[in-house]
């Protein structure tokens, strides 16, 4: 089995028996170097300060999250090359669960010392949007001292901690939206991401449903 399939295969199995599943050094090298650069290319006001919410419902909020980030775009070779894996595994995954993904976006997220993202769920039972996020860790050397790590909770008692995910360098995260409160805490260095959520088209008539 080509090292892509093993590595889809395996998300797949995790996700079908716990509901999330984390990878290490499964990325190819030469994509996450890559991602690894364009980020450190990026200036300052390539980013924006994140919020909470879509569109009329979007707000920002310093109590809740700091982090800044930048929406990905096929403009950028190292970008579309990340979207493109991302289709390969939404693919996969549709065939493998019948989990319906009909697209997906996702952005850098830039921590830096002391930022934070607060407990919060991607989507919220019956909106039928996110169904399944991904996080992608781009921190070369990242130390256990370092903090920044992605705390997951237990879908059935949201005060009992799952498990703590450090954001080392090309460390894959995958799991349902609807079903992990999740926090990002404070790191002590600069700490870059790439998160993405594979969503369902739930466009009607009357209403569009972008990706984002």
């Amino acid at each position: 089995m080509p090292a892509t399939e093993t590595l889809f295969d395996s998300i797949a199995n995790a996700l079908y028996e716990q509901g999330y599943a984390i990878t290490t050094q499964a990325i190819p090298d030469a994509l996450t170097q890559a991602l690894y650069q364009r980020i450190q290319q990026l200036q300052d006001d390539d980013f924006r300060q994140a919020g909470t919410g879509r569109q009329q419902e979007h707000q920002l909020n310093s109590r809740i999250r700091r982090d800044k980030i930048r929406w990905l775009g096929n403009t950028d070779s190292s970008e579309k090359a990340w979207l493109d894996f991302m289709a390969e595994l939404q693919t996969y995954l549709n065939r493998r669960l019948f989990l319906g993904l009909f697209s997906y976006e996702c952005h850098f997220a830039y921590y830096q010392p002391g930022d934070f993202y607060r407990k919060h769920l991607d989507a919220f039972r019956g909106q039928a949007n996110r169904i399944l996020t991904t996080v992608l860790y781009l921190n070369p050397g990242w130390q256990p001292g370092d903090g920044g790590e992605l705390i997951i909770y237990n879908a059935e008692n949201q005060d009992d901690e799952l498990l703590r995910v450090a954001p080392t360098f090309g460390t894959l995260v995958t799991f349902l939206s609807e079903e992990f409160p999740h926090e990002v805490v404070p790191a002590l260095n600069d700490r870059y991401s790439i998160a993405g959520w594979f969503r369902l088209n739930s466009s009607n008539a009357n209403r569009a449903d972008p990706p984002r």
